[in-house]
C-alpha cells in the first residue's frame, strides 16, 4: 500500500497559497478535530495540494462528508476514524491506524478541542480542569509521542493549533487557557530539543484569535465586540506556515502582537478592556 502511495503524481500547489511542495510524493496528513470548523478547512487545504488525508473526530457522518469533499478537491486519498480524545488509548489507536493505512506520516495536525461546556465563571470544579487538560493537552502529547518515530523517519512536521488564551490568559476560560499554556510550553520545548539533537522535524504553533467556527460563535459571540475572522483564511495561513516549517503562525496578526505590546507598556490595560467587553 505504501509503495502505491509514493507513485501518485502530486498536483501543483494553488497560487493562492504559494507553497513549496514535492512534485513526486503526496504528503500523508493526519488532521484531528476535522469534522467541522478549522480542522475541516485544514483538511480541504491539504486536499487541494493532493495530499493523502486522514481525518479523525467524534462524529462519523460529518467525517464521511468531509472525506467525500476532500476527494472532490483533489486529495489522493481520504480516510477517517472516529475517536474521542478524552480517551488517550483511542488517541494511540488513531496513530496505529494511520501507520497501517498510509505506511507513515508527514504532517501531524493537532486541532481538536473539548470541554467547551465548562466555559464560564470558574467554580472550583476539578473535574472540568482534568477533562480540559486531557482533551486539550494530554491527548495532543499522546498523539505526538505515538507518531514521533514516523515523523522522524519522514522528516515531517507537527502543526499545533493553539490560542491567544495560551499567551495572555482569558477570564471565564480558565481550564481551556491552562491547557493552551501547557501546549505552548511543551511544544516550544520539544522544538528546541529536536533542534539540539539535530533532528529534522519541524514544530509549528498556530496562535489564533477569534475565528468564526460554530463553537466559537456559540460560546463567545454574544460576549465580545470583535468580529470573527474567516475559518477558511485561517486554515490557509496554518497550512502555509506548516508546509514552510515556520515556528509560529499568528492569525489574525493583530490579535496577539498589539496586545503583547500593550501588556508590556500599559499593565492592566488588557484586563480593563476585557472587563468592558466580556
Amino acid at each position: 500500500a505504501t509503495e502505491s502511495l509514493n507513485k501518485v503524481p502530486m498536483p501543483k500547489a494553488s497560487s493562492a497559497l504559494l507553497l513549496t511542495w514535492s512534485d513526486t510524493f503526496p504528503a500523508r496528513v493526519l488532521v484531528t478535530g476535522s469534522s467541522t470548523g478549522i480542522g475541516e478547512q485544514i483538511a480541504y487545504e491539504f486536499s487541494r495540494l493532493g495530499a493523502h488525508v486522514f481525518l479523525t473526530a467524534r462524529r462519523e457522518e460529518q467525517l464521511k462528508q468531509v472525506a467525500k469533499k476532500c476527494l472532490a478537491l483533489g486529495a489522493s486519498s481520504a480516510r477517517h476514524i472516529v475517536a474521542d480524545m478524552s480517551d488517550l488509548t483511542a488517541a494511540q489507536k488513531v496513530i496505529e491506524d494511520v501507520g497501517n493505512s498510509l505506511g507513515g506520516l508527514d504532517y501531524l495536525v493537532l486541532n481538536h478541542v473539548g470541554g467547551s461546556e465548562y466555559f464560564g465563571p470558574f467554580k472550583g470544579d476539578m473535574a472540568a480542569v482534568s477533562r480540559s487538560m486531557t482533551i486539550n493537552f494530554l491527548s495532543y502529547v499522546q498523539l505526538t509521542i505515538s507518531a514521533l518515530s514516523m515523523l522522524q523517519e519522514s522528516q515531517g512536521s507537527i502543526i499545533v493549533v493553539s490560542s491567544v488564551s495560551g499567551r495572555i490568559g482569558s477570564p471565564f476560560t480558565l481550564s481551556y487557557s491552562a491547557a493552551k499554556f501547557a501546549l505552548e510550553g511543551f511544544y516550544s520545548s520539544l522544538r528546541r530539543e529536536l533542534h539540539l539533537q539535530q533532528t529534522n522535524l519541524s514544530v509549528t504553533v498556530a496562535v489564533l484569535g477569534y475565528i468564526n467556527t460554530d463553537n466559537a460563535v456559540r460560546i463567545v459571540g454574544d460576549k465580545i465586540a470583535w468580529a470573527a475572522n474567516p475559518k477558511e483564511e485561517c486554515a490557509q495561513e496554518i497550512v502555509k506556515g506548516g508546509v514552510l516549517r515556520q515556528r509560529e503562525v499568528v492569525y489574525p496578526y493583530w490579535s496577539l502582537k498589539p496586545l503583547l505590546l500593550f501588556k508590556e507598556w500599559m499593565p492592566g490595560l488588557i484586563e480593563s478592556l476585557m472587563d468592558n467587553t466580556l
